[in-house]
């Protein structure tokens, strides 16, 4: 077929070839509007050629081609997906399986842990409780700086802050009053002319009352029916100290006790926490104006809570609840035995109500 032979045999003139090459060249994108005159002599020279016709001049590909704009958005949102995917894979497959894929759409960020991991066992008792970071016996106690106060110097308050932590070492963590032991050391810090208290001393531990039990002032389990477990007890507390009436060095003791214990009987090795907090209020009264004793207090009020402790008319001991009695033990209000933020509510005229532990 010629240069200037149409598909079906006709022809066309050399103006038709170049208008219609003119045409041609100033509609293709990004080309100039007149041809070059190296153009128009390739365009002379394929008229001349035979086999060549318009289809060659239309198959040229610009110099310079258009921006594919479309493909480089496609490619930064392509990229996006890649670094959500890498950071949370979960989130995207939950996306694609749904949200009632059992598998995927509720596992959890972090295994929970097994309830047997946090039972207490004898090796370490205090597992899963909040008092296994808590400190061991008087290191639980803080005491604060002294200073001079009423008619005390800073060294006799030092002393006296001392001798009062003596006494909750001596009532709540010495070994042989916690198996039932008299609590001999911590009574004789107790100002001897102080009737009431020492009335509650004499019938306490021979016949204990609600108004006259031991538990009052002295932790003490029962050795024929329990064992504490270690030889460790954690505690949480502090003493403050004011001046008081008559110019007496008022002492305020706020102490947590967590104690772990288990049958008598070995039959097993459930072991329970007995948690006891104590609020003692002690006043070291100015000799020339009370009747005191060197060395001694007196009691201005004592107050605890007490839960796993037991339930029922008072025996003297903490009667922690075992096996089936848990369930039956602690029908009373609920309270959090750790919680510290409020203060101590039971006290020597309320021992009716026994509550019950929300975590021990």
């Amino acid at each position: 077929m010629g240069a200037g032979t149409e598909p079906d045999g006709s022809s066309r003139s050399d103006e038709e070839w170049e208008r219609f090459l003119r045409e041609s060249v100033a509609g293709a994108a990004d080309a100039p509007k007149e041809p070059s005159a190296r153009a128009r002599e390739v365009a002379r020279r394929l008229r001349a050629e035979p086999g060549h016709g318009p289809e060659g001049w239309r198959s040229y590909t610009p110099a310079r081609p258009k921006r594919r704009t479309g493909w480089y958005v496609v490619g930064l949102l392509a990229s996006l997906v890649l670094l959500v995917v890498a950071l949370v894979p979960e989130r995207i497959v939950n996306l694609f399986a749904g949200a009632d894929s059992p598998t995927l759409a509720d596992r959890p960020t972090q295994a929970a842990p097994a309830e047997a991991a946090q039972r207490p066992t004898m090796d370490e008792p205090f597992r899963g409780s909040p008092a296994a970071s808590w400190a061991s016996g008087a290191a639980g106690i803080t005491v604060p700086k002294a200073g001079a106060v009423g008619w005390m110097s800073a060294a006799e308050v030092e002393r006296a802050l001392a001798s009062s932590r003596d006494f909750l070492v001596a009532s709540g963590l010495d070994r042989g009053v916690l198996r039932g032991e008299r609590p001999e050391k911590a009574m004789a810090l107790i100002n001897p002319h102080q009737k009431d208290v020492q009335d509650l001393l004499k019938t306490a531990f021979r016949t204990p009352s609600e108004k006259n039990d031991p538990l009052l002032l002295f932790s003490r389990f029962e050795p024929s029916r329990t064992h504490l477990v270690g030889d460790v007890v954690k505690t949480r507390g502090e003493l403050t100290y004011q001046k008081g009436e008559r110019g007496a060095l008022q002492v305020t003791a706020d102490v947590t006790f967590v104690y772990p214990v288990t049958r008598a009987e070995a039959s097993g090795d459930e072991i329970v926490r007995t948690i006891v907090r104590r609020e003692l209020v002690l006043s070291w009264d100015d000799p020339d104006k009370v009747i005191t004793e060197p060395g001694t207090f007196s009691i201005v009020s004592y107050k605890y809570h007490m839960t796993n402790g037991g339930c029922g008319a008072p025996t003297g001991y903490f009667t922690p609840p075992f096996g089936t009695d848990r369930r039956a033990d602690g029908a009373g209000t609920e309270i959090d035995p750790y919680d510290r933020s409020a203060p101590v509510g039971r006290g020597e005229s309320s021992g009716d109500e026994c509550e019950r532990a929300t975590r021990s």
